[in-house]
């Protein structure tokens, strides 16, 4: 790495004066995909004073979150993208960078085993996610960073074997959904597939941190365990109860999390206090996967 990429890593991110065509100052742009409790919560962290760029496949939804963030004072703007939609991402990707530089990315969104299944799981969580690293990779700001949203279970299964685990960091974006290990017949259950997709987030971000340093900029994951949000509480009354309450019994914090904590260590990733760290996964389960390691929890 050079040295003036490395400055431009460690400095941080300052709020732009580069004027448009009508003479007034573009603000920073934030671009949150996927504005639910756990999106907004990074957004409240890292938006004032900056435009926040909303994206989500609910219009609906996505407008209602920019209303409410509207009401305390950020200024946001609204584009319905389905990240499984290679034309969508990059339609998203050249919006956000017609808005001003775009120095922060947060990637929350996807479905869970219990909302979709096995094929829209793996288009949504897994190729919609390498779809948005690609595409911001092009657009992302020095000194810029991003965040994925990954999940406690892609550490739950793993480590794959090693073809695996590399054909999942690696194979080409148009090429992920055609590998053989990712056959909806071979993959059997979307708890298997949820698994995966969320393994290959954090591999994909690890490998995709070469790209996006080469702009001078930094992306990271961020695996939490069971957040209370509607898309946790879908999986809580769902088949899986049961075994959700032994998770919430047998791991050290005896408790699921807020939203708002996965907002701050997100606000961490993208800070400049983490400005040497790119192309991690921080695991923030509550112990949930040393649980799984020492045997107090099984599968």
């Amino acid at each position: 790495m050079t040295a003036g990429m490395t400055a431009n890593m460690t400095s941080g991110v300052t709020a732009s004066t580069t004027s448009g065509t009508t003479g007034a100052p573009r603000r920073d742009v934030v671009v949150v995909i996927g504005p639910g409790a756990i999106g907004r919560a990074i957004a409240r962290r890292v938006g004032a004073g900056r435009t926040l760029l909303l994206a989500g496949h609910d219009r609906a939804g996505t407008e209602q979150a920019a209303a409410e963030l509207q009401g305390d004072g950020y200024d946001t703007v609204v584009q319905p993208t389905d990240i499984s939609d290679h034309a969508a991402v990059t339609a998203l990707a050249a919006k956000a960078a017609s808005l001003g530089p775009v120095t922060h990315l947060v990637h929350a969104a996807g479905v869970s085993p219990t909302q979709a299944g096995i094929e829209r799981l793996l288009r949504v969580d897994l190729l919609g996610t390498a779809l948005v690293l690609d595409a911001f990779a092009e657009v992302i700001a020095p000194g810029g960073a991003g965040i994925v949203v990954a999940s406690m279970a892609g550490h739950r299964e793993s480590p794959y074997d090693r073809d695996v685990e590399q054909a999942l960091a690696t194979t080409p974006t148009d090429e992920l959904l055609a590998l053989p290990f990712l056959q909806p017949e071979r993959i059997g259950t979307t708890v298997h597939a949820y698994a995966l997709s969320k393994r290959a987030n954090s591999l994909r971000v690890q490998t995709a941190a070469a790209a996006w340093g080469r702009r001078g900029a930094r992306v990271n994951t961020v695996s939490p365990g069971v957040i209370i949000t509607p898309l946790a509480l879908d999986e809580l009354s769902g088949p899986r109860k049961e075994w959700f309450e032994h998770v919430r019994q047998s791991c050290a914090a005896q408790r699921f999390a807020t939203p708002d904590e996965v907002g701050d260590v997100a606000a961490f990733l993208l800070g400049p206090q983490a400005s040497f760290v790119t192309g991690a996964d921080l695991l923030m389960d509550g112990g949930v996967t040393s649980a799984l390691r020492t045997g107090e929890l099984s599968l």
